[in-house]
């Protein structure tokens, strides 16, 4: 009997240090000021930034979900590690933490070498966009836990905050307007019921063409980091909700102490086409809670900064807090 090898397995050695290769100017492409060290090493590193009297580290995880399955089927994996970014590092910003670095997990049946830096591309732009350092990732090739196409990711974002900035629950009161930020489409939540419907119900395809353009455009459209514009308006900011599955329904209260109540005007929602199409086959009621319907973020502000915040972004009101049972009322 002849001797076999890990290629023989499935695991190509030769085809990951191509991949690690071909990532390195993406990923150093990130890199800021505090990034110790460089890539190949065993752990990421990354110096604490300075001018924080009480530093609290906080951490975020999450993955794209079966947007991933869109991705695979049509070859277009460039913007998928944008989602997986935005994931994570939106949920940072909603406890006042600022994204220092961010790494990946990377798992496939079978590592190709262009697929994968397509993947990483977008990880690294998602990273740019979120003004902080991929320090570090992995690839895993499993044959025979994936088949050889399909691949999933998963992402790890580290921040920082103020001790006493952390808790924005503290600070939400009566009276408090809600502002939206919109979102930039479906975003990473609620692919399976997209799925089901576009593909299944309706026997649409990728290539099928919705609002001009086809189908896959607007469903792969990554989620929006929202990094840059808290940033600029975060003293103006009381409360942040990240709005993702659960919808808004589910993600404000998140932020609401107890007696506090929002009032959120569906008509002044602005709904997303991809939304109004298909909210004629799904209940009004699922859509709210599996969708975002055009709301990525919604900030609570204070009625005098409303005009310096709208001024500042592309957001606008939807709503406002009142006494009240905790929760969220849809009018």
């Amino acid at each position: 009997m002849s001797n076999i090898s890990y290629k023989d397995a499935g695991v190509d050695i030769d085809a990951g240090n191509e991949f690690v290769e071909a990532i390195k100017a993406d990923v150093k492409s990130t890199f800021d000021e505090n990034v110790i060290g460089g890539i190949g090493s065993f752990a990421g590193a990354y110096a604490l930034p300075s001018g924080y009297k009480e530093p609290v580290i906080l951490s975020a995880t999450d993955g794209v979900g079966t947007k991933l399955k869109i991705a695979i089927e049509s070859g277009k994996l460039d913007t998928v590690g944008i989602d997986l970014v935005a994931m994570c590092v939106n949920d940072l910003i909603c406890n006042n933490g600022v994204p220092m670095f961010f790494l990946d997990y990377y798992a496939t049946g079978k590592l190709l070498p262009k697929n994968a830096k397509d993947v990483v591309a977008g990880i690294a732009e998602g990273c740019r966009r979120a003004e902080c350092a991929l320090v570090g990732g992995e690839t895993a090739e499993m044959p025979g836990m994936y088949s050889e196409n399909d691949f999933d990711l998963a992402g790890f974002a580290v921040g920082i905050a103020e001790r006493s900035e952390m808790d924005t629950v503290s600070n939400v009161r009566p009276g408090q307007v809600l502002v939206a930020m919109p979102s930039s489409g479906v975003h990473s939540n609620g692919y399976s019921l997209v799925r089901k419907l576009f593909f299944d119900k309706l026997g649409m395809g990728l290539d099928t063409e919705f609002e001009g353009k086809p189908l896959l455009e607007t469903l792969l459209e990554p989620t929006r980091i929202y990094v840059k514009e808290y940033k600029a308006n975060k003293a103006n900011i009381k409360a942040l909700a990240h709005i993702t599955g659960g919808g808004i329904v589910e993600n404000l209260p998140r932020v609401l102490p107890e007696g506090i109540r929002a009032v959120v005007r569906k008509e002044d929602i602005r709904v997303l086409p991809i939304f109004e199409f298909m909210r004629q086959y799904v209940d009004e009621e699922e859509m709210f809670r599996a969708f975002n319907m055009g709301v990525g973020m919604v900030w609570v502000v204070e009625p005098e900064n409303i005009d310096a915040v709208l001024a500042n972004t592309d957001g606008y009101v939807i709503g406002e807090l009142v006494s009240g049972e905790k929760g969220v009322e849809l009018v």
